[in-house]
């Protein structure tokens, strides 16, 4: 028997449909299971289930919103009886990015936690790229926030512009040359909309910097102007003295001009804003594993520095002297009786 359901609240649009906070409530009268769904209509439904498919190849990823029914949509009708498809994903109790900086000071996060959100999605990154996709529309929007007791987890989600590596993307067009939201795009997806693993790493730089200054990428230019200013190489402003240097490089690299020296989500984890100038082993692949550990490996030391653990002196006694062992025989007392003495005369017949 399906468990039954009531609505909690609206919370948000997606690329297509809405999503809404629901209450699904088993009959065995267990603790309820608040989940996000989004709904689509028919006209949108092989978009919604392009999506879910996406989803289900990144299902037990780090770093990505998982979703509930085994990875199938819902059938329901809506209020006025229309056909409707639903995907139920788990809830973000803190929302997403944007409303999570919205409750700080001047929406300015603190370093350690931008270093550990930056971490966080540069894991889902190479999740997503090793399965050959490109997300095409990472933004604080659609990252979502986690409460972890005292930490937060933050994921990706809206998969609904994804594209494989190397293909066209659907949103883009002439009039309207942006793969995805124009303030996070890079300069590449601008020219030709081609889908390539490295404007996403254009999109993480927009969204590190946002998390630094507060504000949102290109706040100081007019929408028709950005356009131009991408095709022209232009990378938004890095202010020196909101953003430390080691993130600063960081940065530079997501804007490199050439999409090649942006490098790849597993080489940015090594970057020396992540991980302190120390190096560390290089993921491959985002398969399902634990939390993320970084392994350091520390060259061998070369000097006579001898400040390791103490030495203990072992000692070890000296063996007993082996003997061979020998049987001995009762000993046997051999008489001899003494020769005749020798006579000088001489027998005559």
């Amino acid at each position: 028997m399906p468990p039954k359901t009531e609505f909690v609240k609206f919370l948000g649009k997606g690329s297509y449909g809405s999503v809404d906070l629901v209450k699904y409530i088993k009959r065995n009268r267990s603790s309820p299971l608040y989940a996000a769904v989004k709904t689509a209509q028919c006209e949108d439904y092989d978009s919604l289930q392009r999506e879910i498919q996406i989803l289900s190849k990144l299902k037990g990823c780090r770093s990505i919103v998982q979703c509930y029914e085994n990875y199938k949509l819902e059938e329901d009708f809506d209020g006025n009886g229309f056909r409707v498809y639903k995907m139920v994903m788990e809830y973000a109790a803190a929302g997403s990015l944007t409303t999570f900086m919205d409750s700080y000071k001047d929406r300015k996060l603190p370093e350690t936690m931008i270093r550990d959100f930056t971490r966080m999605i540069l894991q889902g990154l190479v999740s997503v790229h090793s399965r050959g996709y490109v997300h095409c529309d990472l933004k604080p929007d659609n990252l979502l926030v986690f409460p972890r007791r005292q930490s937060y987890e933050l994921k990706i989600s809206d998969f609904g512009s994804s594209t494989k590596v190397g293909e066209d993307a659907d949103s883009w067009e002439i009039d309207s040359p942006f793969v995805g939201s124009p303030v996070y795009m890079s300069p590449e997806s601008v020219q030709n909309g081609v889908a390539e693993k490295a404007l996403d790493l254009w999109s993480l730089g927009c969204i590190v910097l946002e998390m630094f200054t507060g504000e949102i990428p290109w706040s100081e230019v007019n929408f028709d102007d950005l356009a131009p200013l991408l095709l022209d190489g232009k990378a938004p402003k890095i202010p020196e003295s909101v953003v430390p240097c080691d993130a600063r490089k960081f940065l530079e690299t997501c804007f490199a001009r050439n999409p090649e020296e942006r490098e790849s989500a597993s080489d940015l984890l090594l970057h020396p804003f992540l991980c302190g100038g120390k190096k560390t082993e290089k993921i491959v692949s985002g398969f399902s594993l634990p939390p993320l550990r970084l392994k350091i490996k520390r060259p061998p030391m070369k000097s006579t520095d001898i400040s390791m653990k103490p030495l203990k002196l072992k000692i070890i006694p000296p063996k007993p002297p082996q003997f061979k062992k020998v049987e001995i025989k009762p000993l046997k007392l051999k008489i001899i009786p003494p020769k005749p003495p020798a006579s000088s005369f001489v027998h005559v017949q």
